[in-house]
């Protein structure tokens, strides 16, 4: 069994508040599906904001920006391996290029 996700619109939670406050909460809330912690969300938001409190908190992300921050994230992992790349080229040369404790002990008699 596959559980559904309603959306509601802001007239329907409207109704919903006016309803369980003439009606009473517990019947109001099975006629209409809605769990008592929802609800309470909704209220709460109502009393703050008013009608405002009840419209949707998502952000929209609109698929030109995801691609965008897609090819961001694509472009940094890039430069990123490529300065690892460098850093670990120049540690190499710097071992190739310093003589070693044995050759140091030479050069100095």
């Amino acid at each position: 069994m596959s559980i559904t996700r309603s959306s509601w619109s802001i007239e329907q939670k409207l109704q919903i508040i006016q309803e369980a406050d003439e009606y009473g909460l517990t019947e109001t809330l099975r006629k209409h599906n809605v769990a008592q912690s929802l609800f309470h969300r909704w209220k709460r938001e109502f009393n703050r904001n008013g009608v405002d409190g009840l419209k949707p908190k998502y952000r929209t992300v609109y698929p030109a920006i995801r691609k965008l921050q897609q090819e961001n994230e694509r472009l940094k992992r890039i430069v990123a391996n490529q300065a690892l790349e460098l850093e670990f080229k120049t540690e190499l040369l710097k071992k190739a290029i310093e003589p070693t404790g044995c050759q140091k002990l030479y050069t100095a008699l």
